[in-house]
């Protein structure tokens, strides 16, 4: 599994934006405990400036969460690389991510040379995710729906991401994890919430581990177009 992506000049970036400061975001990781060099290299490869607004291009490579409008957060490169790391202890090849918010997520896991699904409630997210993706020729299947659901007509899913808090775990989602599979998700209330991982084994029994605490936007039902 290696990073594919081929980038245009506006992806590599320049000044603030540019391959030197995201080989110090990369090192950062590592000094924080990311291990897995494909995570790493996805997280050096994949642009994030280009999935936030431009007044805010020049903190794209801090290690923060950062607005994207609708209410929404790009998530922390740590949190993102963490999450990813765990899923790929399964080795996955089809995965589904609920909450596309900016793309970026998608993106890394697309770099990876996964199979990527993703799922998102608020219809201007996704559409500007989308142009995001045609942008960097990635191919990403995306669905504007109710993450809760899922996206089951296209399951079960090697492994499952899920970038919202519910104050449990969505039985739907888990429902759609492949025998082996992984499923990553912060559980808990808006002022307590804990990163799970899931595997299911082959009698079909779940497993369970705590990655740490985090906090996410709420993981909502419905849609907004």
């Amino acid at each position: 599994m290696s990073v594919r992506m081929r980038l245009q000049p506006e992806a590599i970036g320049s000044g603030l934006t540019s391959q030197r400061v995201r080989d110090r975001l990369v090192e950062r990781l590592r000094e924080n405990g990311i291990r897995d060099e494909r995570v790493l290299n996805a997280i050096r490869t994949v642009p994030r400036h280009l999935f936030i607004d431009e007044v805010l291009a020049s903190r794209a490579y801090e290690d923060t969460a950062l607005p994207i409008g609708q209410g929404q957060t790009i998530s922390q490169p740590w949190v993102v690389a963490r999450m990813t790391e765990a899923l790929l202890a399964c080795e996955p090849k089809k995965v589904l991510e609920i909450g596309t918010g900016s793309g970026y997520q998608a993106a890394v896991l697309a770099a990876l040379g996964l199979e990527v699904h993703t799922v998102e409630r608020i219809g201007e997210l996704l559409r500007t995710a989308r142009k995001r993706f045609r942008q960097l020729g990635l191919n990403i299947r995306s669905k504007h729906d109710d993450g809760r659901i899922g996206w089951p007509e296209n399951g079960p899913f090697d492994a499952i991401i899920v970038t919202a808090a519910a104050p449990a775990l969505v039985d739907a989602l888990t429902e759609q994890l492949a025998v082996g599979g992984i499923l990553v998700a912060p559980v808990g209330a808006a002022n307590s919430q804990s990163l799970l991982c899931l595997q299911r084994d082959a009698d079909g029994r779940i497993t369970q581990q705590t990655l740490g605490p985090v906090v996410f936007v709420p993981l909502l039902s419905g849609m907004v177009d």
